[in-house]
């Protein structure tokens, strides 16, 4: 397996293990991927955080692997790790990346599809496809503008610059930069979220994916439909009641 994965107190944990390769993201480890997010989809997780063994978050895709690709196999490869990749934007439960070194090309989107990157002291992110004479594929065109704008976006695909934790912060990459071991600050934060309202929080991610797609007034529609759907949960009438009695709540999920 190119990936180790467990789950803990309902928190998924799934860890790209190709040391030796930094990580690097072939069909494979893609496979193992997909596998795990579509066995865990259906399960009772509150939280899936996403790491990397060794010194890398993923330092990018295989490129011994990709060297021989004819354009075909290059675009069967692209829509596959797009596919793979809308996975996680789409898993039900919030989803953390802790970045621990290299997240670069496919390891960069890889990272941005997930709701909340956190970057280590040592992480680094970046999109130097075009030092290969490529551009990315696993939809970095596309998820780097939405999260940096055009400008930025344009710079760091167009000259491959590399950018460290606190860059990553400061233009919209990362959320932050922990001082210390980034996967202990995405366990601390994903007990956090778990401690609330599971059906709440699943919602929350709903709502707020819908202002990719819609416009305001249809994505009010949903927010004031989801908000209405809460009020049918056991969570919501044990969340007022603990509030009421000044305790904390005790969410089931249901």
């Amino acid at each position: 397996m190119t990936i180790q994965s467990q789950v803990d107190n309902q928190i998924g944990l799934i860890t790209l293990h190709r040391p030796q390769q930094l990580n690097a993201i072939n069909q494979q480890l893609l496979s193992d991927l997909e596998n795990t997010l579509d066995e865990w989809r259906n399960q009772d997780l509150r939280v899936l955080i996403i790491t990397g063994a060794g010194k890398a978050f993923a330092a990018g895709a295989d490129i011994k692997q990709m060297s021989s690709f004819t354009a075909v196999d290059a675009e069967r490869f692209a829509r596959a790790g797009q596919r793979i990749l809308r996975k996680i934007e789409h898993f039900p439960a919030p989803t953390i990346a802790a970045v621990n070194g290299f997240a670069l090309g496919g390891g960069c989107e890889l990272a941005m599809c997930c709701d909340i990157i956190l970057a280590g002291p040592k992480a680094r992110f970046g999109q130097p496809e075009v030092n290969l004479g490529v551009i990315p594929g696993f939809g970095g065109t596309q998820r780097l503008v939405r999260r940096v704008g055009r400008q930025a976006a344009l710079e760091l695909m167009m000259t491959g610059r590399m950018v460290k934790a606190s860059e990553a912060v400061q233009i919209g990459i990362a959320l932050r930069e922990t001082e210390g071991d980034v996967l202990e600050a995405a366990r601390d934060l994903a007990a956090t979220i778990a401690s609330k309202g599971p059906v709440a929080v699943r919602y929350v991610k709903q709502s707020v994916d819908g202002t990719d797609r819609l416009d305001l007034d249809s994505g009010l529609a949903m927010e004031a439909s989801l908000f209405g759907l809460c009020f049918a949960t056991e969570d919501q009438k044990e969340g007022m009641q603990a509030f009421v009695e000044k305790r904390a709540a005790n969410f089931i999920g249901k």
